[in-house]
This record gives C-alpha cells, structure tokens and sequence, in this order.
C-alpha cells in the first residue's frame, strides 16, 4: 500500500463513546475504533485517542510516521464547537493538512446523503440538524451540562429525577422507579452516583429506560415522551415540514419514533449511512475528489 501513488486521505468520527478512524486509500477503506474523544470535556484523553488509533492503522498498513503525517486528516469531533478549539487541535496533531470540524456536518452527511431531509442524532449526547437546498442548519450540541436534550445521557438523568420525585410523593412510581430504588439502595445511592456519574454511566441507564418503556411502564413512557417533544420541537426550528425525511440515530434515538407526532413518525426513514461514512465523503469531496 505504501507504495501506490494513488493519493490518500483520512477521515476522523470522534463520538463521547468511541472514536472511529479510516484510511482512504486505492479506492479501499480501512477502519479502527479507538476510545472516547470529545475534545471539549477531556482534550488531551481526545488527542491520545485519537493518536492511539492512527498508530493502529499505520501499523495495519505498513505506513512510517512520515507518511501517515503527510495523508491529509478531516475529523468530526464531539466538542469541537468553535473555531479555536478547532485550531487548538489542528495544533495537537502532527499533520500537514487537517480540517476539524464538530461532529454533527458528518452525522448529518452520513444519515442523509447528498438529499434533503432532517436528523435528530441522541447518542451520548444530541443534536439535531436539517439540510435543505445545500444549507445546512443545526441545533444543540452544546454539551452534558447545558444541553444534550433527549440524549442517552438525558434520558438516564430524566429517570433518576423522576424516581426521586416517586420517593417524595409528587411523581407516581412504577416498575422503573422501584427498580432504580433498590439498584441504587435509596435517595441517598442515587444522588451520590450522579453527583460524580459521567455522561456515558448515566447514558448507560438509558437502556433501562428503553427496557421498561417496551414493558409500557408510566415512567419510562414519560422519559421517552419527554424527549420526543424536545426532538418534535428542534426539527421545526431547523425547517422540518411535513413529507420531509427524518433520520433518527444514535443509540437511543430510534427509540424515540412512536413518541413523535403521527405525522412526523410517518416520515422517519433509515439512515443512508452512518457518522463514519459521513466523515469519509467530506474527507473525499475536500482533499481526493479534485485529485
């Protein structure tokens, strides 16, 4: 492979739990998955991981530090929410040509393609995004403490609070709520574990949730109901219109389909691909296409 003259490139999907990397090269895509990188709430974790993963992928395909630092690299990256922490990375990385960009451009061109349409992205963290006669437009993003509406995270927090509201009384309880009681051993277990829990430990209660809610209990139904109104009223900020395609990703993201509105569940349709082929088509379109 090192040999070929065929230009190369590389293509970054930097997600809050996991990172995955692909080389581009002689028509082929060679791919590793590495840790979390979210640049915003763990830079240097991000840029190790991110390091960690390239190192494998050399390795894999016989490439010096010379030559993979001469592959030109775009990354989507969880965090990357301005242009100065954008240059900070670039900074990080030891490549000639790099372009950071967030993560949410690749979500977006991964789920739809080059069509139109709408995604509401609820994985670890959320947003949503919309591309309509070549503009894109996004919403949320902003991260665990302040946003990540309807993410996994949020979902997990929703449930937690709402327990706590069942033990005082103002909050009907449910199978759920008694569950996460006895998991945490009461009030106390539960506000000491979110007090110090990440993002992805409480992203992980989400899947309780979904668990329960498939079992029709009342709290579970008012979590994902919740956040599918947030999702509902995000997609029409951004211009959704009735008949437009929805893309609905993310690990708690399809979950949230028969909460919408009947006429926005109508028009959710599978995603054309995923962040990592989004992030593969922008890295082709900037440094191989005029190739």
């Amino acid at each position: 492979m090192s040999g070929s003259k065929k230009p190369a490139a590389i293509a970054v999907d930097g997600g809050g739990t996991h990172c995955r990397i692909a080389l581009i090269k002689d028509d082929n895509i060679d791919s590793v998955i590495a840790g979390p990188a979210n640049v915003s709430t763990d830079f240097s974790g991000s840029i190790n991981t991110i390091m960690s993963g390239l190192a494998e992928l050399s390795q894999r395909n016989s490439l010096s530090a010379h030559q993979l630092n001469n592959i030109p690299i775009y990354l989507g990256l969880a965090g990357a929410i301005d242009e100065q922490i954008g240059q900070h990375v670039q900074r990080a990385l030891p490549f000639t040509r790099c372009t950071v960009q967030d993560d949410r451009p690749s979500a977006l061109r991964g789920a739809l393609g080059t069509h139109d349409g709408a995604l509401a992205h609820c994985g670890t963290g959320s947003f949503f995004a919309a591309r309509y006669n070549k503009q894109q437009k996004f919403t949320g993003g902003w991260g665990p403490v302040l946003d990540d509406i309807a993410s996994a995270r949020w979902a997990g927090a929703r449930a937690l609070s709402l327990t706590l509201y069942s033990i005082d009384g103002i909050q009907p309880q449910s199978e759920m709520t008694r569950a996460l009681v006895n998991e945490f051993t009461g009030a106390t277990g539960i506000v000491n574990f979110a007090a110090s829990a990440t993002a992805g430990k409480l992203g992980q209660l989400a899947k309780t949730v979904t668990a329960y809610a498939q079992k029709n209990d009342v709290v579970a139904n008012k979590v994902l109901s919740e956040g599918a109104e947030m999702i509902a009223a995000n997609l029409l900020a951004i211009g959704w219109s009735d008949g437009d395609n929805i893309c609905l990703t993310g690990g708690i993201g399809p979950w949230y389909k028969s909460y919408l509105p009947s006429e926005m569940q109508l028009c959710v349709k599978e995603p054309s691909g995923d962040p990592l082929d989004g992030a593969v088509d922008l890295a082709r379109e900037l440094y191989l296409d005029s190739n």
